[in-house]
């Protein structure tokens, strides 16, 4: 089985990770972490220097990943893109063709209390209706199956 897992380093993608591990620990699956580093919106150079230390996290973070998942007995390798992450997540899976897709709902805020909890609800909804997620995308159009990790 080749498995596919989009990874940015977030605490959402550590937890899917983690449910990886945990869901495939018997079958030990090839895994291919995505990485996708999306290009800055400004061409000056205080974002060159932003998205530079951006990469450099986001490939350290993802290398450390690949290295605990092969030290748990996961054959795994890193495939780093640049753009918008929807598209190439979506090129990788129809070039690298994987039975699975792996990746976490993503929030760009922490979990809070209740009523923080049920805002952020309604943000993300108006965010999915107006601009959709990387989630909803690949949903929609990945052409293998899908499963979605979703935070606690």
């Amino acid at each position: 089985m080749n498995l596919m897992l989009a990874y940015d380093h977030s605490r959402n993608a550590r937890i899917a990770l983690d449910g990886v591990k945990r869901l495939f620990a018997d079958s030990r699956p090839d895994i291919t972490l995505i990485s996708v580093i999306e290009d800055p919106i400004s061409n000056t150079s205080a974002s060159d220097d932003m998205f530079e230390t951006q990469y450099a996290e986001q490939k350290a973070g993802a290398e450390a990943a690949a290295r605990e998942l092969t030290e748990s007995g996961f054959p795994t390798k890193v495939l780093f893109a640049e753009g918008d992450a929807r598209k190439m997540i979506l090129r990788a899976t129809e070039e690298r063709k994987p039975d699975l897709l792996v990746l976490a709902r993503h929030s760009h805020k922490p979990d809070g209390g209740p009523i923080a909890r049920r805002l952020e609800a309604l943000v993300e909804e108006f965010d999915h209706m107006t601009f959709g997620s990387v989630s909803a995308f690949l949903a929609r159009r990945a052409t293998c199956p899908l499963l979605i990790i979703p935070a606690p």
